[in-house]
């Protein structure tokens, strides 16, 4: 296990630490509940994830949250709304364990690795048209109105004080958020961080997204995540304008979108991603060069 994951695991306290523990215990019951033959993970972060092969020799991933996590639990509700379209289809599931098991992706090549950017921009919003869901009645999915209370937070937390994020985006993006979820068309389920690195190439239908967030949101909101991405290839760019412009424009035409709600939302999230990350990191840094080319941007 590497030192991120252990380090994510352990932040959750002593209840981290004994979960971290627990963990070969937990693949040693999956792998015989669910019959599955499990190998070494994959690079960690924040849960367990393994490919495994089951007993008809298909191949899955079991993937292992902490059992607190909420948006582990989310993402589990998302995925059975969603139910393999446009996306992983999951295969099992044990809500009170945080256990699933989930299609793997195959061959896997992730929608980041495309060079042309106006053909990985319609791709995307292809995805985004086949995800899109009703909400279930009486759902636990987090609105972007709760999503965004980070940003008020933020106001209050550097009032006065310098701040890594200038304050005058952040009022911005504050009064913007405020526009655009009074005047929301009515909210659907959303992935809520589909980007090029979530998106991975399948044989068994195209493109699929995987590792959603799950979120109640007007379908437009959908379109914010990948405008900074993917982050490698876009943070030393000259001219970063006329990319945004032209994947707004091409979300536009292939969604039906106003091209400036959508930038709007692109900006106001990205301002949202900065104050996320609020520790000088990299991903916070690109938010905020995005989200200052997104402000002046004229669609």
């Amino acid at each position: 296990m590497n030192s991120e994951f252990v380090q994510h695991a352990l932040s959750n306290g002593e209840e981290g630490e004994a979960w971290l523990k627990r963990i070969p215990d937990i693949i040693t019951d999956y792998q015989k509940k669910w019959k599955l033959k499990v190998s070494p993970p994959f690079n960690l972060s924040y849960n367990y994830v393994a490919p495994t092969k089951r007993l008809d020799g298909s191949e899955a991933v079991l993937k292992i949250g902490f059992p607190k996590d909420k948006e582990f639990q989310t993402e589990i509700a998302a995925l059975e709304v969603f139910n393999g379209q446009g996306i992983e289809k999951l295969l099992e599931e044990d809500r009170e364990n945080a256990v699933i098991l989930i299609e793997r992706v195959t061959p896997g090549v992730p929608l980041s690795s495309l060079d042309d950017d106006e053909k990985a921009t319609r791709i995307l919003a292809e995805i985004m048209r086949r995800l899109w869901k009703p909400l279930p009645k009486n759902h636990h999915f987090i609105t972007v109105e709760e999503w965004m209370q980070a940003i008020p937070e933020y106001m209050e937390k550097y009032n006065g004080a310098t701040s890594l994020i200038p304050i005058s985006l952040v009022e911005k993006a504050n009064s913007l958020f405020k526009e655009l979820i009074a005047t929301s068309s009515a909210p659907v389920l959303v992935h809520g961080d589909l980007h090029h690195d979530n998106v991975l190439s399948s044989h068994r239908d195209g493109w699929l997204a995987i590792d959603p967030k799950g979120i109640a949101a007007e379908p437009a909101y959908e379109t914010a995540a990948m405008i900074r991405n993917p982050y490698e290839k876009l943070k030393d760019l000259p001219h970063i304008d006329q990319i945004l412009r032209r994947r707004i424009l091409i979300l536009s035409e292939e969604l039906g979108f106003d091209p400036e709600r959508i930038r709007k939302w692109c900006f106001a999230q990205s301002v949202l991603s900065g104050v996320w990350n609020d520790a000088g990191v990299k991903g916070s840094e690109h938010a905020i060069n995005i989200a200052t080319a997104l402000d002046t941007l004229n669609v």
